[in-house]
């Protein structure tokens, strides 16, 4: 992997432009919880004053009525996207009254499935398609799942690099699939590699025992009402949260982008006899989409996604067909319950650094004996990723985890020296990390566990305690702080008129709808 990483490396620093890696764009996607001042999922409906869930920007739902999530505009430095976040934030908390945005990845207190309310955005085709896919995700995998929360950060290079890179490479392929060959080349080391963002960053190691009342294989009792995994870095995303084995059987390459295209369309069109047995519309109740192995493309769970962004109405894999891969949506990072936000900049400044070295890092395609090294590597951190002498799987060899995540993170250092606009902040980012591999109890899965014992607490209490000092944080700031608030106010508003406005000129009957989104 490495002999084509220092070519390219060498060649981008010799062209002495910084800018070719400088000037990209990213983004930021924050989910949680709302809950009730006692740590229960709250029922309320979506707040008014945040606008309308199906066409607001900013400010949405995700599976539950009660997931909540930001999204941060395109920003063309991480400081300005982490300012932008917490401006969402100080705008919505005054929203949800006595309610708090729950800090943790894993879900607060749940008496049952029906305590997490499908999210609603209205009565047109469009937002009930929306409501029905989620109404099929929770006969499917359970709604228990579907409240667990993360970042995604989104992240594209600049228009000026793939010039550039193209004479690197002395490619003589079109610009669009010069451009999706190399995000690809990023996914799949980043499906090889994505273990260690867990190690570094994961903040689950905890779990309610609600979540799981009989617990399981690995969970040990922190009380009364905790379960966790002594080692452990993301339960969120182990087998016990996302990575579960209800997807294990659908195959979806990212050896070239008409092989991803075509294993999701497959997927798409494919009738699962399981999900044939839960029926579509029964009763007058329309249970899911379609009885396939997936309903549409996202329900397909990765640690990383290629992007473009689609027109109204097109499907995810069309919009990859018309215009090739835009940007990479990575999707492997808990909350940061130490963070008023969620996420901090060290994270977001090591995660674009870690894009670009998997971007440039030689990336062969991946066959299925190596999918299986990477689901071992994937599962092992989850779990066990502070276990001394951890040991993983690499090109049919075994190899420690601390020797590996040494080696990559020694290789990033040129990727985040020409990354840096003289400030030193993605160095520093990188050395930050690379002192937790030697101080495992520094990481955030350590801590979240340290400050469990200190408190006396159980999960519950913990993170509403977490809650409450993020209330007091955000609702003591002046609005004159908020250098986004009428942004945010005016895109409220004109969300709520955009979603009359599409309620009022549906024509199609639903089910005619959805034959057509699907031919």
């Amino acid at each position: 992997m490495t002999r084509r990483f220092d070519k390219r490396l060498a060649a981008l620093a010799t062209l002495a432009q910084p800018e070719l890696l400088r000037g990209g764009l990213r983004g930021v996607e924050k989910e949680c919880l709302r809950v009730t001042p006692d740590g229960l999922v709250a029922q309320t409906g979506h707040p008014v004053a945040l606008g309308s869930a199906l066409t607001n920007r900013h400010i949405t739902t995700d599976y539950s009525e009660a997931l909540i999530e930001f999204i941060t505009p395109p920003e063309r430095n991480t400081p300005a996207t982490l300012s932008f976040l917490g401006d969402i934030h100080q705008f919505a908390w005054p929203a949800i009254g006595e309610e708090l945005f729950w800090p943790l990845s894993m879900p607060c207190r749940l008496r049952g499935e029906q305590d997490i309310p499908i999210a609603r955005y209205g009565r047109s085709n469009v937002g009930r398609m929306k409501s029905v896919y989620r109404q099929g995700l929770g006969y499917r995998y359970g709604r228990f799942m579907q409240a667990i929360a993360g970042v995604h950060f989104n992240f594209s290079l600049p228009g000026g690099f793939w010039p550039a890179y193209a004479q690197l490479e002395r490619s003589r392929a079109g610009a669009v699939e010069l451009k999706s060959a190399a995000y690809l080349d990023a996914v799949r080391n980043v499906r090889r590699m994505d273990w260690l963002l867990f190690y570094l960053f994961g903040a689950s190691p905890a779990v309610c025992r609600c979540f799981l009342p009989q617990g399981g294989p690995g969970l040990a009792e922190f009380g009364p009402d905790t379960w966790f995994a002594p080692h452990a870095t993301s339960l969120r995303m182990s087998d016990i949260g996302y990575k579960n084995a209800s997807q294990d059987g659908i195959w979806i390459s990212a050896n070239s982008l008409e092989e991803y295209i075509a294993d999701l369309t497959r997927a798409i069109r494919t009738p699962s006899p399981a999900f044939e047995r839960i029926g579509v519309h029964v009763d007058g109740e329309w249970r899911q989409l379609n009885p396939h192995q997936l309903q549409i493309e996202n329900e397909y769970y990765s640690t990383i996604r290629p992007k473009r962004s689609a027109l109204s109405g097109e499907r995810p894999t069309m919009a990859l067909r018309r215009g090739g891969i835009e940007y990479l949506e990575l999707r492997a990072l808990d909350l940061d319950p130490f963070a008023p936000t969620g996420v901090n900049l060290r994270e977001l400044l090591f995660a674009e650094v870690f894009l670009v070295y998997c971007l440039l890092c030689d990336s062969p395609g991946i066959d299925a004996a190596e999918q299986g090294e990477i689901d071992f590597n994937h599962r092992a951190v989850a779990r066990r990723g502070r276990e001394p002498g951890l040991v993983l799987r690499r090109r049919g060899r075994e190899v420690a985890m601390r020797d590996w995540a040494g080696e990559i993170l020694q290789s990033m250092q040129g990727v985040a020296e020409l990354l840096d606009g003289g400030d030193g902040a993605c160095l520093a980012a990188l050395r930050e990390c690379a002192m937790l591999l030697g101080e495992p109890e520094a990481t955030p899965s350590a801590r979240v566990l340290r400050e469990l014992r200190a408190s006396g607490q159980q999960l519950s209490g913990y993170g509403l305690s977490l809650a409450a000092g993020y209330r007091e944080h955000f609702l003591s700031m002046a609005d004159e702080a908020n250098t986004h608030y009428r942004v945010l106010e005016t895109e409220a508003l004109a969300s709520l008129d955009r979603q009359c406005w599409i309620e009022e000129h549906d024509t199609l009957p639903f089910d005619e709808y959805l034959r057509a989104y699907y031919a």
